[in-house]
């Protein structure tokens, strides 16, 4: 079976020396693929080289997470988006614009809010400029970024870590959009009911390491070498035998970030 992680921070702070260790567990555990998302530009420019140093694994997204907003200076957006815009078009690396999104914990107040919206807007203008999919940050605001995303032409759409409101998963189906989860699948019913409510032809496999989880997890680093237990939690929600799972999702991975060169 190949497995692939579609959300991970290999450029985080927190796994540091561990780098090399973590590409080849990765590698142990049959992970074919992995997208390490970005939070800022110094993220960007660290997994520009992540996936030039582990080609054919290791594939980036660009982006300004709506964490790293409240202090962003406009010559930082300037320079991300730069980033974003002159090396976009190097498609087999690059493969998405994120992570991006709304996070109303870190918008307490109207102008924060205002520069959420604004970054968030520029980088949904950089992904159709560019014709690549977006990885959305939707944490407690999906609800309000669902109908900004129909004042763009964009390639793919991925909630990842999609939570709440589980209402919104047929108008998100609908669409034709995406939604990956992680280890919460082995041990939270919640993340289980989702998973039970998408199609699998919608579904991805991720990790959001370096965070940390419960259950079988808990105090283990997270690497992609976790999604194969995913994998095993998908199969038994969707009542699939475990390769038709594998198989379907490494599909889904290679359409919807196109990438032609993943065998399947």
């Amino acid at each position: 079976m190949k497995f692939v992680d579609a959300h991970i921070h290999l450029s985080d702070p927190e796994y540091g020396s561990q780098l090399a260790q973590i590409v080849q567990e990765a590698k142990q555990s049959n992970v074919v693929a992995l997208v390490s998302s970005s939070m800022d530009y110094e993220s960007c420019q660290r997994n520009l080289m992540l996936a030039e140093e582990n080609k054919g694994l290791v594939y980036a997204a660009l982006g300004i997470h709506p964490w790293n907003v409240t202090n962003l200076t406009q010559k930082e957006l300037d320079e991300t988006l730069n980033l974003i815009l002159q090396h976009g078009v190097e498609c087999e690396k690059v493969v998405a614009i994120g992570e991006i999104g709304l996070d109303p914990q870190y918008a307490k107040h109207r102008e924060t809010k205002d520069k959420q919206m604004q970054v968030f807007q520029e980088m949904l203008a950089a992904a159709e400029k560019l014709s690549l999919p977006i990885i959305l940050h939707s944490r407690w605001s999906a609800q309000k970024i669902l109908p900004l995303l129909t004042s763009y032409r964009l390639e793919g759409v991925l909630f990842h870590w999609f939570s709440s409101p589980v209402e919104l998963i047929p108008q998100i189906m609908e669409r034709g959009y995406y939604i990956s989860e992680g280890p919460p699948a082995v041990f939270s019913d919640r993340t289980r009911e989702i998973i039970k409510q998408v199609p699998i032809a919608n579904l991805l496999t991720e990790t959001d390491g370096p965070v940390s989880y419960y259950g079988p997890f808990e105090g283990k680093v997270t690497t992609p070498a976790f999604i194969p237990l995913v994998v095993k939690a998908f199969a038994e929600i969707k009542s699939m035998k475990e390769e038709e799972v594998a198989e379907q999702v490494l599909k889904n991975f290679a359409s919807f970030f196109k990438i032609e060169e993943l065998e399947l």
